[in-house]
């Protein structure tokens, strides 16, 4: 049974954009874990309210980041590489 080369290349891009779009589950749980520990901190301390919402937001900036990297790098998979 002979394999084509080209079907064998366009079957691991395939596979490389899925793994790099799994990124965005990782982003996510990591905004949900984050948003839920800033909810218990703010409960626990409303006073330090602003402290821990602008610290949320600038951690879950990067953790967003690496999903929109993810995603990019699936996207040049698909659309630059699969031709």
């Amino acid at each position: 049974m002979a394999i084509d080369t080209k079907s064998l290349i366009m079957g691991l891009i395939a596979i490389g954009a899925g793994i790099a779009a799994l990124t965005g589950f990782g982003a996510g749980i990591g905004t949900g874990i984050a948003t839920g520990k800033a909810v218990e901190a703010v409960s626990r301390q409303p006073e330090a309210k602003n402290d821990i919402i602008s610290t949320l937001i600038i951690g879950s900036a990067f953790s967003e980041a690496t999903a929109i990297y993810g995603l990019l790098v699936a996207i040049i998979l698909l659309f630059v590489f699969a031709k």
